[in-house]
């Protein structure tokens, strides 16, 4: 174990330090040779030179043909089309005159009334980027209260609206889908729709789209008459799309200064596109990455934020990391099925959760933890004397960072000056850009996610089964074991599948299945109920 003057020397060596933007990062936890940095450097100038390319407009989603443009949201002069640059421009515009004029009560709710809940509506990227950034920025001043569904799950829809209740009437849908055809993000939508025609409310007065152009979503909106329609362009991600319309139009609708949020992210962009590898905080990120990894995933990513306020930050980078990284092939073809696992909560609540292991158990991780600087706004009661609450966050934080690296976990530091719109942009940004820069390290496309696909191509199969089960059970009119009925289908091989649809079914008993158990689940027997 290096004594205190090493680690001090050491710090002070790797610190990566960028006051004018309010960020730094420490990597010297991290047990790297010196002489990592020149066996890699090669490889992060390519790295460097795609990120240019990808920035310029090259087709970086190779599999749709598509461009990746993310970092031209927050500065449109960088698109590589003049038209290109009007259509954002022209977006961010049409957010906030859309925005005031809710605010304002120039657009009102069906009674009348103004608007004064937001419910979001959509799925992956399309809610778990809105969701960090409306609990992250949430205040008292919140111009609006936002809300989430965020699946197809029948009781977590009742529990949103039962949450609601009667303020249904004063609440803004904003249905978000690219395509406009993702099941779970349409079935909320028409699980919402039913929800305000209860309530005697018309929906399309209620709702507002964020959408591709002439997609299902967008036609649809068209037709019935929403209030408004917002873009969603093919070369804006999902997992990338907060700085889009998705994020920015309810997090305006919220209160939130969305300028100062794109202001962050276009700052930090600016920082992390510079090829300097040991002044760029992304690209050292990406290299701590590989690092303790072996470029492999061979060590999962630890989260842990010391502020309440950054507690779903791992959820959304869960996506941005997972979805990117996560893939069976690299660019070659060649079977490589890399990955980079990422989990965590906040501090200090881990100190009474799983540091324990951390410190003394697997050692398959390493941990990023984000200090925060500023402990609130206003002064801090003294909880001991001359101590405060924060005081004891931080020692909690330095502790754990300590006591981790003594039994050898490695872990790196981001230090922020406080969680506002324009850290948050910040952070956003950073972790976008080191994602872009790792794949580029490991040779594998972080822009396309073919296995979301094929989940999705596999349950459409299963509710396509259930159709032809359900119309067989009717059909033959009698009771049925899960096996005679996958025989009677000519599908032996989906026994299984076809027993776990009747149980869903039979459970929820306005469905008309009956289930009659036996001693064997083969002998267990299903029919249309009376």
């Amino acid at each position: 174990m290096e004594n205190i003057t090493t680690l001090w020397n050491r710090y002070q060596k790797y610190l990566c330090n960028f006051p004018e933007i309010g960020l730094s990062l420490d990597i010297s936890r991290m047990k790297f040779a010196d002489s990592f940095f020149e066996r890699m450097e090669p490889a992060m100038q390519n790295a460097f030179a795609e990120m240019a390319e990808l920035e310029g407009g090259s087709i970086a989603n190779r599999d749709e043909g598509r461009m990746v443009g993310h970092y031209w949201l927050r500065n449109p002069s960088l698109a590589p089309s003049g038209e290109l640059t009007s259509e954002i421009e022209a977006a961010l515009s049409q957010i906030q005159l859309f925005s005031s004029k809710i605010h304002r009560g120039e657009i009102s709710a069906q009674n009348g009334a103004p608007f004064t809940n937001i419910l979001i509506i959509g799925i992956g990227g399309s809610a778990l980027g809105p969701q960090f950034v409306a609990d992250a920025l949430a205040s008292p001043s919140d111009r609006m209260k936002a809300y989430f569904l965020d699946n197809t799950d029948p009781d977590g829809i009742d529990k949103v609206f039962a949450e609601l209740g009667a303020t249904v009437a004063q609440t803004l849908a904003i249905v978000i889908s690219k395509s406009g055809s993702t099941k779970e993000t349409r079935n909320g939508m028409l699980e919402a729709k039913t929800a305000y025609q209860r309530a005697g409310l018309d929906f399309s007065r209620h709702a507002v789209a964020i959408t591709g152009y002439e997609s299902e979503l967008d036609r649809l909106a068209t037709a019935e008459g929403w209030l408004e329609r917002f873009p969603m362009w093919d070369w804006v991600g999902g997992r990338t799309s907060v700085t889009s319309a998705v994020g920015l139009l309810p997090a305006a609708l919220q209160g939130i200064d969305v300028k100062e949020l794109l202001r962050g992210a276009q700052s930090c962009d600016t920082v992390t596109r510079k090829p300097d590898t040991k002044h760029n905080p992304a690209a050292l990120m990406a290299l701590m990455w590989y690092y303790a990894t072996d470029g492999r995933g061979t060590k999962d990513l630890v989260m842990l934020p010391y502020k309440d306020r950054l507690i779903l930050f791992s959820r959304y980078l869960q996506q941005l990391i997972m979805e990117s990284i996560g893939k069976e092939f690299d660019r070659n073809g060649a079977r490589v099925n890399q990955g980079l696992t990422v989990y965590g909560n906040k501090g200090s609540t881990d100190q009474h959760a799983y540091v324990q292991q951390l410190r003394e158990g697997v050692a398959n991780f390493f941990v990023t933890f984000i200090e925060v600087l500023r402990d609130r706004d206003g002064g801090s009661l003294l909880v001991e004397e001359n101590f405060t609450s924060g005081d004891f966050l931080f020692g909690f934080f330095q502790g754990t960072r300590t006591a981790l690296y003594e039994n050898g976990r490695e872990s790196m530091t981001l230090t922020i000056n406080q969680v506002d719109a324009y850290t948050v942009g910040l952070l956003i940004a950073l972790f976008e850009r080191a994602v872009g820069l790792y794949a580029s390290l490991i040779n594998i496309n972080a822009y396309h996610q073919p296995g979301v696909e094929a989940g999705k191509k596999a349950a459409g199969a299963v509710i396509e089964l259930q159709k032809s089960v359900v119309e067989l059970l009717r059909k033959e009119k009698q009771s049925l074991t899960s096996g005679a009925i996958a025989e009677l289908l000519g599908k032996p091989e989906q026994t299984e599948m076809i027993f776990a649809i009747l149980r869903h079914l039979a459970a929820n008993h306005e469905r008309g299945i009956v289930q009659c158990d036996a001693d064997q689940l083969a002998k267990t027997t299903f029919c249309i109920g009376n």
